[in-house]
Formats: structure tokens, C-alpha cells, sequence
């Protein structure tokens, strides 16, 4: 199941609220993002 963050308050947000409202609902913020579980490495040439 994909879930979200609050960028302000770094709290995490189910996708079901996300539907509602694109809004935090602890801090009120607009700027949500999903937090990657796999990270990208970048190797220079």
C-alpha cells in the first residue's frame, strides 16, 4: 500500500486520506511525497 509524508512535519499519511483531501491532517500542509524504499545509486564515468 503507498504511503505518504508530510514534508513539514515528516508524519506519514495513508493513501485512503489522500483521496479526500491533499492535505496533511496534522500540520495542515500542502507538500506531500512519496519516501522511496529502494535507493538509486549514481556511479560517475
Amino acid at each position: 500500500m503507498a504511503t505518504y509524508k508530510c514534508f513539514s512535519c515528516e508524519k506519514v499519511i495513508k493513501k485512503e486520506y489522500i483521496k479526500k483531501k491533499i492535505r496533511c491532517p496534522y500540520c495542515g500542509s500542502k507538500i506531500l511525497y512519496k519516501p522511496r524504499d529502494v535507493e538509486t545509486i549514481i556511479k560517475a564515468d
